[in-house]
């Protein structure tokens, strides 16, 4: 446990931020899913709406050192492949 003042407000600032992230990561996720449970669905405009909605939250996710910006790139390039197929076929 934390002795000094400083370690002690160290630590309520690293609970804090740990909760916020988590919070933060967690929503990216839920916007991926959304645009997972739409493509499923077979619905292209309700995916590519999806789509359109998780694309700043993922941003904001990397932005904010979140997710790492290749994983990021990773999952807006396969939604939107998947996307494009779901138009085509």
């Amino acid at each position: 446990m934390a002795n000094t003042p400083q370690a002690r407000k160290r630590a309520r600032q690293s609970e804090r931020r740990r909760r916020h992230n988590a919070s933060q990561r967690s929503m990216a996720r839920t916007y991926i899913k959304k645009v997972v449970a739409a493509i499923e669905s077979g619905d292209r405009e309700a995916a590519a709406a999806a789509y359109k909605n998780a694309v700043p939250v993922i941003d904001n996710a990397t932005k904010k050192g979140l997710m790492h910006a290749n994983k990021a790139a990773r999952h807006k390039s396969r939604l939107n492949q998947r996307i494009r197929d779901l138009a085509a076929g």
